[in-house]
């Protein structure tokens, strides 16, 4: 199964940046993993930086994806940078801002930042910075046999940029 750890596309600007959301939920069990109660201190149930950093290379993949009109097999090919001041916990929203900085036939590569929204207050707080690198497949490993399908935008994504309001060209590699 393939998980989506962003909720919904605020904004896309193609071959520029990317907005997406993420509201974190005590409903979502990985959260409980992190970190049970002890005889010494409470339950304190956080988000882990790797899913952070997860829903932050699929806000850039779609950007990076929505730049060729969906056309390319985008895959994350490396983390350049991933840093985080504070932890995530329940009912708390995610704001993910992915810019575009490079762009071609080969790949990409993306700098962003991390916003945790208080519900209570309305107010945003930068907690992380991530910077990473696309690579499209079919053009750098030539010579390889994949799908002709998009085994990287598949349905739930699809289904995601649609609810998004996102268009998709006929003719996207879904």
């Amino acid at each position: 199964m393939r998980w989506i750890w962003i909720d919904r596309i605020v904004e896309i600007e193609k071959g520029e940046r990317c907005v997406t959301i993420k509201n974190v939920s005590a409903a979502e069990e990985v959260l409980h993993d992190h970190f049970e109660a002890t005889a010494d201190h409470s339950a304190m149930p956080i988000l882990p930086n790797t899913l952070i950093i997860e829903g932050m290379a699929q806000t850039a993949g779609i950007m990076v994806g929505h730049a060729a009109d969906f056309k390319e097999k985008v895959l994350l090919a490396k983390i350049t940078k991933a840093t985080f001041t504070k932890p995530v916990t329940p009912g708390y929203t995610i704001r993910y801002t992915a810019h575009m900085e490079n762009f071609g036939k080969s790949g990409a590569s993306t700098k962003g930042t991390v916003e945790l929204l208080d519900p209570a207050t309305g107010d945003a707080k930068t907690i992380g910075e991530i910077s990473l690198m696309f690579s499209h497949i079919d053009h750098n490993m030539a010579g390889l046999e994949f799908p002709d399908h998009n085994f990287v935008f598949t349905g739930m994504f699809i289904d995601l940029l649609k609810r998004s309001g996102v268009e998709i060209a006929d003719d996207a590699v879904v």
